[in-house]
């Protein structure tokens, strides 16, 4: 399984950007893909993850704010981001998980300036 992101960038605060994520390879009807970040000296922490059972997850930080979606025929995940802050700055990583695997993408830096 192998993940290409694409989408980041840099926006002022209030901007929006939205991140995709394909997924190719041997893939599982029921899985979970999601979005992480990790911001510069911080931990990974999760922003939001839906499965095929389209169970959803946001961080309190970002509900109201992102969006998750899926188009399970193209096999991509999207992150709708608005009303970008400057503590969403963070190098933004794609998952993707099922019973056997659990797999990143490379990251995509998400830069908002004040």
């Amino acid at each position: 399984v192998q993940l290409v992101e694409s989408g980041g960038g840099m926006v002022q605060a209030g901007g929006s950007l939205r991140l995709s994520c394909v997924v190719s390879g041997s893939i599982f009807s029921i899985n979970s893909m999601g979005w992480y970040r990790q911001a510069p000296g911080k931990q990974r922490e999760l922003v939001a993850t839906k499965s095929t059972a389209r169970t959803i997850n946001y961080a309190d930080s970002v509900k109201g704010r992102f969006t998750i979606s899926r188009d399970n025929a193209k096999n991509t995940a999207y992150l709708q981001m608005n009303d970008l802050k400057p503590e969403d700055t963070a190098i933004y990583y794609c998952n993707y998980r099922d019973r056997l695997v659990d797999v990143w993408g490379q990251g995509t830096q998400v830069t908002v300036s004040s």
